[in-house]
């Protein structure tokens, strides 16, 4: 993993926290946050893109707030590159997609990702998700995405299946 030389060169990753960068407390049974796990899951990935990677926060997307993504907004809006993946929690990530949506981020192509099971735990579907998320984001046109399941969904054409865990595409309104 390089730093982004130029401006407008390489792919921004933002880190948001989400189950993607979970760890397990063993002795008092809960999940909770210490350090993004992206540079490792890059390297794990042998990813050799120019990526830079910057941590925003580190919550569950359930505790995110108008706030939290009003920064995520700010800094995708003053972002050199324009190419930006958000790594996120899943329960609120279509929120989030919505507000960069509506924020008119025309010149950039933005894709959001997280996962289902955290990265520590060894069998989570952070590193596919990740990586996937990095060829969306150089392959699709500007504008906001979810990438989730290896799929790709337009922000406002998504929605996370609790039953069945992973994310589906919504039908257009009025079409059958």
């Amino acid at each position: 993993m390089s730093s982004v030389s130029s401006p407008g060169a390489g792919i921004r990753i933002f880190v948001t926290g989400g189950t993607f960068d979970k760890e397990y407390d063993e002795i008092h049974g809960r999940l909770f946050f210490q350090d993004t796990h992206v540079g490792e899951m890059l390297r794990l990935g042998r990813c050799r893109l120019d990526v830079s990677i910057r941590t925003l926060m580190m919550v569950d997307s359930l505790e995110i707030t108008d706030a939290d993504r009003s920064l995520v907004v700010r800094n995708c809006r003053d972002c050199p590159h324009p190419r930006i993946v958000v790594t996120h929690g899943t329960d609120t990530m279509v929120e989030t997609a919505r507000a960069l949506a509506e924020a008119g981020l025309h010149d950039k192509t933005i894709v959001l990702t997280g996962a289902m099971i955290p990265f520590a735990f060894g069998s989570s579907d952070g590193l596919f998700n990740l990586g996937s998320a990095l060829s969306f984001v150089q392959a699709l046109p500007p504008g906001v995405y979810v990438a989730m399941n290896g799929r790709w969904f337009p922000w406002n054409r998504v929605r996370k299946n609790r039953d069945t865990g992973v994310f589906d595409e919504v039908p257009l309104e009025g079409a059958r």
